[in-house]
């Protein structure tokens, strides 16, 4: 049951227990890897006005649903900003988010600084911090939103009745922007420090931490882009400490949980849980791309990535 505090029209406070935002996953022995993979369909996203007080309509859905990488994850929601659409300006203290755009172009804010930023890119929200999003047009944004609580099961919000359009822009954002940005990717061992970057296999699995453990203060632990070329396959991950999300950005494929294989193709997501073992192959002719969003099992496991990060 959703328990709501009535407060001035301006604002609002909302604590959602477990299951009341997004559905809960089935349990790993109920579904088939195949089943697992939830794809994205335009048609299935569901219209909303007014998000957090933004302006216009935007309409999206959650691919992933509370719990479904541990107990502190929320949801990885898929949707679209229409021209002259956003989400309102909000605080979150219990939980930390992240806005991502696939294409285009749209306004940012954090703690009501408001800046452009240009896609495909994401913007964090900390905890304890407010943020928007607003599409000045002239087309369709495509969005997908990442969240991770402080306390399993929770999610809040605070509304600042504020839609953040025609507001006053940074030349320079003033908050973390990350970049999704396929020319950064390295090939591991590939480029020492102060050294040129060596051209990699034709076959070379390429990566980039583009958000690590220090900019997250839940159990959130990373965010990786990585592109799978034709005929590679990623080395196989066992995820003793860390669950995945995993979002396809193009390509298509196959994941292996363990030994079972199963296709993926752009649009797809998929939860993968602690103590199971992925990888992936690339057998066709496009490269694989993937977003990829790492949950620690706790604050122990988080703090031992952040001390094991390069200097």
């Amino acid at each position: 049951m959703k328990r709501a505090f009535l407060l001035p029209a301006a604002v609002a406070v909302t604590l959602l227990p477990l299951g009341a935002q997004s559905p809960a996953p089935a349990p790993a022995a109920a579904a088939t890897l195949a089943q697992r993979i939830v794809h994205t369909d335009p048609a299935g996203y569901r219209p909303l006005t007014a998000v957090h007080g933004g302006a216009g309509s935007m309409s999206f859905t959650a691919l992933l649903g509370r719990g479904a990488v541990t107990p502190e994850f929320n949801f990885l929601h898929r949707g679209v900003i229409p021209a002259g659409s956003g989400i309102g300006h909000h605080f979150h203290n219990v939980v930390e988010e992240m806005f991502v755009i696939l294409d285009g172009e749209a306004q940012f804010t954090i703690d009501g600084r408001t800046a452009s930023v240009k896609g495909p890119a994401g913007v964090l929200c900390r905890t304890g911090h407010s943020h928007a999003i607003y599409n000045p047009g002239p087309g369709p944004v495509q969005w997908m939103n990442l969240n991770v609580s402080l306390v399993a099961g929770v999610y809040d919000n605070f509304d600042l009745g504020d839609t953040r359009a025609g507001v006053a822009l940074d030349a320079i954002p003033t908050f973390m922007t990350v970049r999704l940005d396929p020319s950064l990717l390295r090939a591991p061992g590939g480029r020492g420090r102060g050294a040129p970057a060596a051209p990699p296999p034709a076959n070379a699995v390429l990566s980039r931490r583009i958000a690590g453990p220090a900019m997250f203060s839940t159990t959130w632990a990373y965010l990786d882009h990585v592109l799978v070329p034709p005929g590679a396959t990623t080395p196989e991950l066992t995820h003793e400490s860390v669950g995945e999300a995993y979002y396809v950005l193009g390509g298509d494929g196959t994941i292996h949980l363990a030994a079972e294989p199963a296709a993926v193709r752009t649009g797809d997501a998929i939860a993968i849980r602690l103590g199971e073992t992925t990888r992936f192959t690339n057998g066709g002719s496009a490269p694989l791309e993937l977003l990829v969003m790492g949950v620690a099992r706790d604050a122990a496991a988080k703090t031992a990535l952040l001390t094991a990060a390069p200097r």
